[in-house]
């Protein structure tokens, strides 16, 4: 008898621990869906912004270089996000992040050296009711008083082709390279668990590190100091804007390139026939 009773208890705690092993199984099941099914819906929200009428002309043409859907889906970034973007010059992604965080009721920040929108008042002036709620700051900001971004208060900041103009001390009368700084400053800017996501002309490891300093391009190993210097922990590479043909030795540096063309009609077409520079995408994490 003792021994049924003794079968008997160990037959349904072997039902009990088989039923919730089921059941977290099959929570998991259901949470992998539906973080699939939210990456799809992203997905095609991002290539509905992509493909919105009110783009640029001249910026679509360049989709074959920069890849914004597996770009922008390789960083994470999601409709209903508060993204910085730093340096949006004259507003090439802007036009894509606008309309995909406006789907989702997310909010765009122009993170720009004086605050103000550069090249992006011309979007804002041809259509108001897309980009008339973008919010502004200063980036970097050496001033305590600047209208700087938050600390805290950004789930991304994206920086697309900006690393290696502060690694060359742009719009700095000494040159002084305040990359350490800009890393720090994005850095506070992030919520915890917040993404940083980077794309910049590569330029390979076995170069001189001084050619980071005139040619526009720059190694990911100096991207990668940079970021973990300032605590951010790497968090994936991405080879989506990568270009085998481009050789980062140019005569005018990455500005030889289209879109530049700096040599304008000398071999214009070998330079077409290249394409637009070797990119890195990199992702890193604050820590939670």
């Amino acid at each position: 008898m003792a021994h049924r009773t003794l079968a008997a208890v160990l037959a349904g705690v072997a039902t009990a621990a088989l039923g919730a092993a089921y059941t977290a199984a099959a929570q998991d099941h259901s949470q992998h869906q539906s973080h699939q099914q939210a990456a799809f819906a992203h997905q095609a929200a991002l290539a509905k912004a992509v493909a919105d009428a009110r783009r640029t002309p001249k910026n679509v043409a360049r989709d074959r270089y920069r890849h914004p859907v597996e770009t922008l889906a390789f960083f994470g970034v999601e409709p209903d996000d508060t993204v910085v973007e730093i340096w949006p010059g004259g507003g090439w992604y802007t036009e894509v992040l606008a309309p995909y965080l406006a789907s989702g009721g997310g909010k765009l920040v122009l993170a720009t050296l004086n605050g103000q929108l550069g090249g992006v008042a011309k979007l804002q002036q041809a259509q108001p009711a897309l980009y008339g709620t973008l919010s502004t700051a200063v980036f970097p900001a050496f001033d305590a008083k600047a209208n700087r971004v938050p600390d805290g208060t950004a789930d991304a900041v994206l920086t697309f082709r900006n690393v290696h103009n502060w690694r060359m001390g742009y719009q700095r009368d000494d040159k002084q390279d305040y990359g350490p700084e800009a890393f720090k400053q994005m850095f506070a800017m992030l919520k915890p668990g917040g993404v940083l996501g980077i794309e910049d002309h590569r330029l390979p490891e076995s170069a001189s590190a001084e050619r980071e300093r005139t040619s526009g391009y720059i190694k990911a190993s100096t991207v990668r100091r940079l970021a973990e210097a300032a605590g951010f922990q790497f968090a994936g590479s991405s080879e989506i804007n990568a270009n085998p043909k481009d050789t980062a030795d140019w005569e005018n540096g990455v500005w030889t390139l289209p879109p530049t063309l700096g040599l304008e009609d000398k071999d214009r077409e070998k330079y077409l026939a290249i394409g637009e520079s070797d990119r890195m995408t990199l992702k890193f994490v604050k820590p939670r």
